[in-house]
């Protein structure tokens, strides 16, 4: 993704803004931030979960994991410099720092 829109909205785009991943052929719409899944015991955090657009959620099997850094082009911000969701952003960037730190020391 374009370092600009990363200066310009920070690292987590707001919920229903819409993506298109790099390699992607259909676009995407953030609907939740930091899923983790557990996968024979390998636990892996991403940025961001989401679902095609514009059909949005029709089965849980069709719910996308996804980094920051896979995101090509953003079509669509969702509200963002609002109250409540930049409070919730200053929660989420603590969280995921301490997700960093932990996975570093459980990696050492």
């Amino acid at each position: 993704m374009e370092n600009e829109n990363e200066n310009k909205y920070g690292k987590y785009l707001p919920i229903g803004t819409v993506v298109l991943l790099r390699d992607g052929k259909k676009r995407l719409m953030i609907n939740g931030f930091c899923p983790t899944t557990n996968n024979n015991g390998e636990k892996k955090s991403y940025d961001y979960c989401g679902v095609m657009y514009p059909e949005g959620v029709v089965t849980m099997k069709e719910t996308f994991l996804f980094d920051h850094s896979q995101i090509k082009k953003i079509f669509h911000m969702g509200l963002y410099n609002d109250d409540e969701e930049q409070a919730f952003k200053t929660k989420l960037k603590e969280l995921a720092e301490k997700k960093t730190e932990n996975n570093s020391e459980n990696n050492e």
